[in-house]
């Protein structure tokens, strides 16, 4: 029997103190769940673009499928809060014709356990979704008898339904004026109707039960409006009846009032789901255990089946496609994590999680049903559906209509591959498939057949990882054991964007002063040459296949430090140097395009009597500055005759401020709706500046320091469009130095913006103001310009213009290191996003609000520039530690990571150093009479290298490296029994396991093909190329069966496995013990501890002999033991009821005594002791709780004296929890810190929580001093309850990340929320954080943040938590 939620969370005493045992911690999701419950398609970004929507329990993600089947994510955002269900209001003209936002935009309409229906719409500007309206329907959690489990949209967008889980429903109608964009609603029954009749019997007008689907159904489409009433469709399955039944209900919205009009029930299989046909105007398939059977609804009155499908006798199945298995159906697995896994991913599930072992609820009928279905989009004829049923099988059936009615048409199977959880049909043919414990796939439809496209990451269930920092990277990366048979796999996880590296050379490339990448011709589509600056040397490569040096042909000066380069015009190159900038026309022995001569031809300009300091090349005008007199020189270029052209100056200018840098925009390109990128508005989208040509335009940085926009017009004068003044402070008034732009760029998506990257490490984003006011005309001191020295006229020289220039706004300003930072444009035009370099590297959303930047999974680097070649049409070149790395961002992934498909189920892993290993341990093998083992993995190519098979029967359950004096073994433990561990009491089952010690020796392999080895390609180049030893990463070295996976990033670096040499396992002990073997942990460097059902033991070896394992102490608990933790004496047992127990163990009397133990009865998961007085604990509710044992006194009671001091509600179950090492330090003191601000305590820093869910999430708890707690503490407060970050879904957080938990408990803040403080602009933080508090905000809360703290001083301390954690 199942323990009631209230003896879970009763406490075995009174509440206790939490001051005297205080912690303070930050929780951050760095990754987010990947498991998908609900997808859907519509228009959300702008009225023309084609979104998809992923519901995943507690975010959202908005993705996009590429023209090449790939799926994109451009969002996935948390919503504090568990999603219920989600639907789609179609945009309708009638209605909310008030906002122009919503102009032709669809809304998406959510339940959570908010209990309130949210409507959201897709914000440009802020990147995310936010909240159009919230309706109440119930209280916060997940009521039974309350609407908000089920959702049903009107076709033509009026009217929207949610159901309770049983008794009732609610009906919403959409307002045609202004004000509320919901202006009916009724419930039904009411509170007095039901109360009325819950003493009289079931009867047919009642929709007493279990509501199971719920539907509109169309009348006239062609009068899409409120003059018809809505007919609602709902499958009710009666208290104690076998069978469900169909009713029709009408609400009268006049009359206010919802009634049962009529009823169908027919005997046969049990019907399950009602799903609307489109266009049919009153057609529905109702989808039973079985059959399918189309329903004419027409006559509301009188429902009837027109045609019955027989889903037992379907078309046969071709054979399974691509990697999946024969068999998709889930094994009944013997550990308890699996069967609550399988609860955690269904939609909300009511279910005891202690019930883990249970029975599926009734044995397999036999027959086929459909589990998942899309129609096919934008078809107003013959309605189309593909559907997928529950073998794996996929079909299409079609709704034909003649002069008889309507008919079906059941197509031959498509495809064979896992069941699915949802499908989604969209545009150009692609369908995704969405399953629930492995990756989905990506099928196009392609004469008459789904044909495999892409993966669709999913890595959930996450059953164990294992953080390593393998062969010394400069990043950490996690090992984690993913998915369930069969489709098991090993990821490696990588924080970022990740990439594929392709080419590395040798550290030969010492020097390296900058690189450029060139095109031949402006409209060329690749990259024609690769430009490497040294101290004293250009080199000039060809890009293709191969990269061969081409300098001697192209012409440019070979022994000089190259300043800047590009193409001016069509065929024409052009290189600055110090002394001179140099004009080239490249022959075909550089290009084929080059001109038919032997040797390039070139011409020179040069300044009198002074070298030129900075340089830029644009279409058809070139800029160069001087230091030391400072000029600025814009120069021309004129063709004369063929092959004949000559630079010309244009401008000469006197500068009073020396320039730090020049950047040309990229060319002007019409804004057209992508799916990356979707302008909000198109009324947004407004010219450069009036009269100013954006192709003659120029943005510099000056040493003042400043970001200016400057044009020319050739023979006329100079114009400064924009200046804005860099002048920054620390949080004590003291100006920041090192405030000098290294590099500028102008970015247009929706609207014009400046970036600007300091030489402090410092990134800046300016804008234009929102209402330009005019300004007197420009005096010399504010800008860099301070007289003119034309060429032609003085009189010209510069434009008068009365409302120039304009002051730009500092909109946002982070810092990402404290090296000056570099940004490159991925691209030619103005939307580009931008790789921004400093102390690592960051790309740089330019479609983002504020400042938006992500990680590259790269190390860091000195110089980048992008290579567009056919073979490599999105390659970045990195200069990193004297080499160049030719790599690929890999956008086409949502998740970083790399995958290894294993067969069975992976359920541990850990690390093994001296092998450089993995040991991972499999389940449910389809291996003969093996169905469990433990395998040695290479991490390099995911090869099983070796493996130790388990006996008949036998299943493993854990394992852990052990230390045997100078060596390590692995102890393993086993069930010998295929039933469940632990009966849903808690108490453990009657079985037996075993112990067994495994050593892992290093033996010679003789006979080479015995083995199977993972052979690394070998080093080769053209010796044309100046890529020596070039080292190459072929996707095809992977597991010839891992989908989607990338090869490794940094883990090769020229290692190659010895294939003579091999890993072996070697059973040096083994015995059998009453008790499944459940845990197993290392202790004090010679003992480990063992679990057996409610017992552990603490175990050692005699004589540091692994053959001789001795137990030497024994101690009980209630209920079975489900994790084991230890830190030097200290020992955390945790009990699946009552939740952690504290031990220590006496040598010298070899005893266990019990010191103390957990407050409340919690359903234990995982614990991790992170001290000895500090114990770690999920459970299987989805909270963490961090408890103390405040430095136990002898007298302590040892019944409950353990102090819960901070906890947190992640609405995910994590099964593993690990201690990490972590420090959120700059590289080098912030010099943003002033005197006044929190510091930091850098020692306890090394006390990071890792903790990985069942939906594929990976959280990570941060210490903070108490300064920083409190100053964090106050800002979510404020975050929480304004209108751009408060919970989008309308939950309050407050109550959401404390549920489970006492009150009165301290709070572990939410990094999620506070992140969004980030995004936000210089003005935005400011309102904020003058802002008041709530009230329902603790007392102790100040009213207002201290005067001291300033925007920086926040921003600062969150930006360290994001820079270390990317």
């Amino acid at each position: 029997m199942a323990v009631s939620e209230e003896e879970c969370s009763s406490a075995k005493s009174g509440p206790s103190s939490f001051s005297s045992a205080s912690r303070y911690y930050l929780s951050k999701c760095v990754l987010r769940g990947s498991v998908v419950l609900q997808v859907l398609y519509a228009h959300i970004r702008s009225p023309s673009s084609n979104d998809i929507v992923f519901g995943k329990e507690t975010s959202i993600e908005l993705v996009v499928i590429e023209d090449d089947g790939n799926v994109q994510s451009v969002c996935d955002q948390p919503v504090f809060g568990t999603i219920k269900d989600l639907a789609i209001l179609p945009w309708n003209e009638k209605f909310r014709a008030r906002d122009p936002q919503l102009w032709g935009k669809d809304l998406l309409v959510a339940t959570s356990d908010s209990g309130k229906l949210s409507l959201l719409t897709f914000c440009n500007e802020m990147h995310r979704f936010v909240s159009v309206t919230h309706i109440q329907m119930s209280n916060p959690g997940n009521p039974m008898d309350l609407p908000g489990r089920k959702l049903a949209v009107d076709s033509s967008g009026c009217f929207i339904a949610s159901s309770a889980y049983e008794d009732r429903l609610a009906l919403f109608s959409m307002s045609m004026s202004s004000g509320d964009i919901i202006d009916e609603r009724i419930v039904y029954p009411s509170e007095s109707d039901g109360t009325a009749s819950s003493s009289r019997s079931i009867h047919r007008t009642s929709i007493r039960g279990t509501i199971w689907s719920i539907c509109f159904i169309s009348q006239d489409s062609r009068q899409p409006s409120k003059e018809h009433n809505p007919v609602l469709a709902v499958i009710i399955n009666r208290r104690g009846a076998l069978q469900n039944e169909l009713l029709l209900l009408e609400w009268n919205v006049k009359a206010h009032k919802i009634f049962v009009i009529s009823q169908y029930a027919e005997a046969g299989p049990l019907a399950y789901d009602i799903v609307e046909v489109p266009n049919s105007r009153g057609l529905a398939f109702l989808f039973r255990t079985g059959d399918v059977l189309l329903m004419d609804l027409r006559d509301h009155h009188n429902p009837s089946c027109v045609y019955k499908t027989n889903l037992n006798i379907l078309p046969n199945a071709m054979e399974e496609q691509t990697y999946v298995e024969d068999s998709c159906k889930l094994h009944d697995v013997d550990d308890e994590r699996f069967n609550v896994a399988a609860c955690a991913l269904l939609e909300l599930s009511d279910y005891d999680p202690m019930c883990i072992d249970s029975d599926n609820g009734g044995a397999n009928s036999g027959y086929k049903y459909i589990c998942s279905w899309s129609w096919e989009p934008e078809n107003n004829r013959d309605p189309r559906m593909i559907f997928c049923v529950d073998t794996g099988e996929f079909f299409m059936i079609e709704v034909l209509f003649d002069s008889e009615g309507p008919k079906v048409n059941l197509s031959e199977c498509l495809y064979k591959g896992l069941p699915c959880k949802a499908l989604l049909w969209v545009e150009g043919g692609y369908v995704a498939a969405l399953v629930e414990m492995g990756d989905g796939v990506v099928l196009k439809l392609e004469d008459g057949r789904l044909c495999y496209t892409n993966p669709i990451q999913n890595i959930a269930p996450i059953l164990d990882m294992a953080v390593v920092d393998y062969r010394d990277e400069k990043h950490d990366q996690m090992f984690a054991c993913c998915g369930v048979a069969p489709e098991g796999s090993l990821r490696i996880i990588r924080n970022g964007i990740n990439v594929e590296n392709l080419l590395r050379t040798a550290s030969i490339y010492q020097g390296v002063t900058g690189t450029w990448t060139v095109r031949m011709k402006i409209t060329d589509s690749h990259h024609s040459f690769l430009v490497l600056s040294f101290v004293e040397e250009t080199r000039i490569l060809s890009v293709g296949l191969s990269f061969t040096d081409v300098t001697d042909s192209v012409g440019f000066e070979p022994n000089v430090c190259t300043l800047a380069c590009g193409l001016v015009t069509d065929g024409v190159l052009v290189q600055i140097h110090r002394y001179t900038v140099k004009l080239c026309l490249p022959t075909k022995a550089a290009h084929s395009e080059g001109i038919p001569l032997s040797s390039p031809i070139s011409k020179s300009w040069s300044p009198d009597n002074v070298s030129i300091s900075l340089g830029a090349v644009g279409h058809n005008f070139i800029v160069v500055s001087t230091s030391n007199p400072c000029f600025l020189f814009i120069l021309g270029v004129r063709f004369l005759s063929s092959y004949e052209y000559e630079i010309y100056e244009m401008q000469h200018l006197v500068l009073q401020n020396e320039l730090s840098c020049i950047s040309i925009p990229g060319q002007e390109i019409e804004q057209k709706p992508s799916n990356s990128s979707i302008s909000s508005n198109n009324s947004s989208i407004s010219s450069f500046q009036s009269g100013v040509d954006i192709n003659k335009t120029f943005v510099i940085g000056t040493h003042r320091p400043s970001v200016e926009i400057w044009f020319f017009a050739p023979g006329g004068g100079i114009t400064v469009v924009a200046c804005g003044t860099i002048s920054l402070t620390n949080t004590i008034g003291t100006a920041i130095s090192g405030c000098v732009p290294q590099d500028v760029r102008l970015v247009f998506v929706d609207k014009y913006y400046v970036v600007a990257g300091l030489r402090n490490g410092m990134l800046l984003r300016f804008e234009w103001p929102v209402e330009p006011c005019p300004s007197s005309p420009i005096n010399m001191v504010d800008t860099a310009l301070s007289s003119i020295n034309l060429v032609n006229s003085a009189s010209n020289a510069f434009d008068m213009r009365n409302d120039l220039p304009l002051t730009l706004q500092l909109i946002a300003i982070r810092r990402i290191g404290i090296t000056p930072v570099f940004l490159v444009p991925l691209g030619d035009t103005l939307d580009a996003d931008i790789i921004a370099l400093s102390d690592r590297p960051w790309l740089l959303h330019s479609a983002r609000h504020s400042l938006s930047y992500t990680s590259i999974s790269f190390q860091p680097s000195t110089h980048v520039t992008p290579v567009c070649s056919v073979e490599c049409p999105k390659g970045i070149l990195f200069v990193a530690e004297n080499c160049l790395h030719l790599v690929e961002m890999v956008h086409s992934k949502r998740l970083n990571m790399q995958k290894f498909h294993l067969e069975g189920t992976p359920r541990k892993v850990l690390y093994h150093d001296e092998s450089k290993m993995l040991l991972v341990m499999r389940t449910e093998l389809n291996c003969g009479t093996c169905l469990s083992d433990i395998c040695c993995v290479d991490p390099l190519s995911g090869s099983v290298l070796s493996s130790f098979r388990l006996e008949l029967g036998e299943t493993g359950k854990s394992m852990e490296l052990v230390r045997v004096g100078s060596e390590q073994v692995l102890v393993v433990g086993t069930s010998l029994s295929s039933g469940p561990a632990v009966m849903p009491s808690g108490e453990a089952e009657s079985c037996k396991g075993r112990l067994l010690v495994l050593c892992l020796v290093h033996v010679q392999n003789s006979d080479s093909g015995s083995m199977t080895f993972c052979s690394k390609a070998g080093s080769s180049s053209q010796k044309t190329s100046p890529f020596h030893e070039i080292v190459s990463y072929a996707p095809e070295q992977l597991s010839s069966s891992s989908l989607g996976s990338s090869p490794d990033d940094n883990s090769s670096d020229g290692i190659k496995l010895d294939e003579n040499e091999v890993w072996q396992f070697r059973l040096a002990y083994a015995r059998k013990w009453q008790g499944v073997v459940f845990k197993i942990c290392p202790y004090l460097d010679r003992y480990f501890l063992a679990s057996a059902g409610n017992t552990f033991y603490v175990c050692g070896f005699l004589n540091d002999n692994p053959q001789r394992v001795r137990r030497y102490a024994m101690g009980r608990t209630h209920h079975m033991i489900t994790s084991l933790s230890a830190h030097f004496t200290r020992i955390a047992v945790g009990d699946c009821r009552d939740g952690i127990i504290l031990f220590s163990y006496h040598e010298e009397s070899r005893k266990l005594e019990q010191l103390c133990c957990d407050p409340s009865r919690r359903l234990v998961a995982d614990c991790i002791l992170m001290d000895a007085d500090t114990a770690v604990v999920s459970d299987r509710k989805g909270g963490i709780a961090i408890l103390c044992s405040n430095h136990l006194e002898d007298n302590a009671s040892t019944e409950c004296n353990m102090t819960l001091s901070c906890a947190y509600f992640m609405a995910e179950i994590a099964l593993s929890v690990q201690k990490g090492s972590y420090s959120y330090r700059l590289p080098a003191d912030d010099v943003l810190q002033g005197g006044n601000g929190p510091k930091t305590n850098v020692d306890s820093l090394q006390n990071t929580i890792i903790a990985s869910t069942l939906l594929g999430s990976i959280m990570i708890f941060i210490p903070l001093s108490r300064e920083e707690y409190e100053l964090l503490e106050a800002v979510q407060e404020r975050l929480i309850v304004h209108q751009l970050t408060a919970p989008v879904l309308g939950n309050d957080h407050n109550e959401f990340r404390s549920r489970e938990t006492r009150g009165g408990v301290p709070k572990i803040l939410d990094g999620d929320v506070l992140t969004q403080f980030l995004e936000l602009t210089s003005m935005q933080q400011e309102m904020i954080l003058s802002s008041e508090p709530p009230d329902i905000a603790k007392p102790s809360l100040k009213p207002l943040l201290s005067p001291h703290v300033s925007v920086n001083q926040v921003v600062q301390l969150l930006e360290r938590v994001h820079y270390a954690l990317n």
